[in-house]
């Protein structure tokens, strides 16, 4: 229990010190909204090749997802890279609406019975046939100029649909707040415009490779995806931002990655 504790406690002074970082100037009307922020845990299940895939995607599926939806956790995102950079990978994006939901869904899956008896296969593996190599996790807390996930109707439908992640690094921990600033004062606005249906936008406060923020962006196919891209670099707010000297450096490297969703993501 005192463990526990001191989880929900630390998460807790990361998400504030997350919430203050991300608008240093907010006024009380703002630190109420930013109260209202979703917290992810972006997930990536490193595999050794893609044959573990079908064993994990059987756990995800049936044990651990299900598992999260009681929790509160939803809607949950499970995807695949479409050309993988480094090696088969299934990557999970798991929404909280505060940092003690998300201490609270670690804590409690090892005790839940149905998790337990559905994903049996999957946690008591021999150690000769691992389901995975390594997980990698982050904690993101979202944008206040998008504080909850968003679906488009495409796929809120599960109709054909892939996903653009992004992950911009930063060289200083001042210069990764500016370019959440950017996003905030009219970026958002402007990929929302030109239809690259964003789903989420995250600072990450744990995790490696830190300063960085991720996003996702999404796309009927990967052909539209670059037409509205393409509509977005020629926008004039965005070229304005861009050219601000204020937000000039603060990126220092961008990895893109196009993904697909899983049959059974929610997303």
């Amino acid at each position: 229990m005192k463990r526990r504790e001191f989880l929900k406690t630390s998460l807790a002074a990361g998400a504030l010190a997350g919430l203050h970082q991300t608008s240093p100037n907010a006024n009380a009307a703002d630190t109420a909204a930013g109260s209202m922020q979703d917290f992810y845990e972006l997930r990536m299940y490193r595999l050794k090749d893609a044959a573990n895939q079908k064993f994990l995607d059987g756990y995800l599926e049936k044990a651990a997802i299900p598992a999260w939806n009681r929790f509160g956790a939803k809607p949950i995102g499970a995807f695949t890279e479409i050309e993988a950079k480094s090696g088969p990978a299934v990557f999970v994006l798991i929404p909280h609406g505060s940092p003690s939901a998300f201490a609270s869904a670690a804590a409690r899956l090892p005790l839940d019975e149905e998790y337990l008896k559905a994903g049996t296969e999957y946690l008591d593996v021999d150690k000769t046939h691992p389901a995975f190599d390594r997980i990698d996790s982050w904690l993101l807390l979202a944008f206040s100029g998008m504080p909850k996930l968003e679906l488009p109707s495409y796929c809120k439908e599960k109709k054909t649909r892939i996903f653009e992640m992004r992950t911009y690094e930063s060289y200083s921990e001042s210069k990764a707040l500016k370019k959440v600033q950017m996003f905030n004062s009219g970026e958002i606005e402007v990929m929302k415009e030109v239809g690259l249906g964003p789903i989420f936008y995250g600072q990450a406060l744990i995790g490696r490779d830190l300063p960085h923020l991720t996003y996702m962006l999404s796309g009927e196919t990967q052909e539209a995806h670059k037409k509205h891209f393409a509509d977005f670099v020629k926008h004039p707010t965005w070229n304005k931002l861009k050219n601000d000297p204020q937000y000039a450096d603060t990126v220092s490297k961008i990895t893109s990655r196009f993904l697909a969703p899983t049959p059974y993501s929610q997303i």
